[in-house]
């Protein structure tokens, strides 16, 4: 099995769809966004206004040519989530509650995510 990037198959992803993030390098640093799709085999997210790219449309019956704008996927290790608490990025861990149960937490503020 060939290791790329940070992750390798299997490992546990601590970012899931619908969290808030920001973008910690590369061109867009510091635009924020929620994820809106995952793909864990790439490794990548995709992020609401972030990492927007240009594709050239050609004119067909059913749609109008021209060139649309969309958000392209960008690598999970470039993104952070976002603390609800003190609205900074922050690493996440996880915690086990009482109740046997299993949640996310914030890192800088201790406030339980999920």
């Amino acid at each position: 099995m060939v290791r790329t990037g940070i992750l390798h198959h299997g490992a546990k992803w601590k970012i899931r769809r619908g969290d808030r993030v920001q973008v910690i390098c590369g061109r867009d640093k510091g635009k924020r966004g929620d994820i809106l799709a995952v793909d864990k085999k790439r490794e990548r997210v995709l992020v609401q206004g972030v990492q927007m790219v240009k594709r050239h449309q050609k004119q067909s019956v059913q749609s109008q040519g021209g060139i649309d704008e969309k958000e392209s996927y960008i690598h999970v290790s470039n993104v952070a989530l976002i603390d609800p608490k003190e609205d900074q990025p922050t690493r996440i861990g996880t915690r086990f509650l009482q109740d046997g149960g299993k949640k996310r937490f914030a890192r800088k503020s201790g406030e339980i995510i999920d």
